[in-house]
């Protein structure tokens, strides 16, 4: 229970390495603010926590790029649970596989707005807050795909190692505050987007044969990484990229 009695807040957590995270942070305690795009998803998970355990789980529709519902779901967290202990900036979408002098500009501003800017929303809002109630944990997802290059979805990739920088030179800002801010690049992961994205394009098997490990991973496994970048046992981490990727970008 590292997490009993603390309120953490899981941006993107509809579906995939979210729900599994908000799923473990309620297990192991804390009370949860949920919030991610599809109400009858949400509203199901959050019903699902708190039937499951003794910690409260609420959700919020938040469409993480735009800035007055960052800020308002901010704003509610605090309202309901009196602070953020910790945050996680997982909203995410995946861009179309293919070249990239066949991408359009409309899926650059779509892909860099939820990936990037959605990051940079949460953390412009979680700061302040933090640095108001003396400290606390943001991590943000990144990938794989933003510590090397992955041909055929560029722009994602573009998207992702900007979520690397974003976290380092935040993390550096706000070092001597009691503030830790990582991020976690996941390998491939059995979730919707990793299927949507690579479909009828490159088989699952063969890219887990790419893996060190032979496997993708589960959400869950990624969930466990955040929550101890989360805990009080990474408590001299910060500006760090956690890679959990069963060892693909060493292979």
């Amino acid at each position: 229970m590292r997490f009993a009695g603390k309120c953490v807040l899981v941006i993107g957590a509809t579906e995939g390495i979210g729900r599994a995270t908000a799923r473990a942070f309620c297990e192991e305690g804390a009370n949860v603010v949920i919030a991610g795009l599809g109400p009858d998803r949400g509203q199901e998970l959050a019903q699902e926590l708190a039937s499951a355990s003794k910690s409260e789980a609420v959700y919020v529709e938040c469409d993480v790029t735009h800035e007055q519902e960052v800020r308002s779901l901010t704003e509610f967290a605090v309202r309901r649970f009196g602070r953020i202990h910790a945050a996680v900036n997982n909203a995410g979408t995946e861009g179309p596989f293919g070249p990239l002098h066949e991408r359009t500009s409309e899926e650059f501003d779509r892909l860099l707005n939820v990936n990037l800017k959605g990051v940079w929303l949460g953390m412009k809002y979680q700061i302040p807050h933090m640095l108001e109630r003396g400290g606390g944990a943001i991590v943000n997802t990144a990938s794989s795909a933003g510590v090397r290059a992955i041909a055929n979805i560029a722009l994602y990739t573009a998207s992702k190692y900007g979520v690397v920088g974003l976290t380092k030179a935040a993390a550096l800002e706000v070092a001597r505050s009691n503030i830790r801010i990582n991020a976690v690049a996941p390998g491939p992961v059995d979730t919707g987007l990793l299927h949507r994205m690579v479909g009828g394009n490159v088989d699952i098997s063969a890219i887990a044969e790419k893996v060190a490990m032979g496997r993708i991973s589960q959400p869950e496994e990624i969930a466990q990484t955040i929550l101890w970048l989360c805990s009080d046992a990474a408590s001299f981490i910060t500006a760090q990229t956690i890679v959990a990727d069963g060892g693909l970008t060493e292979a």
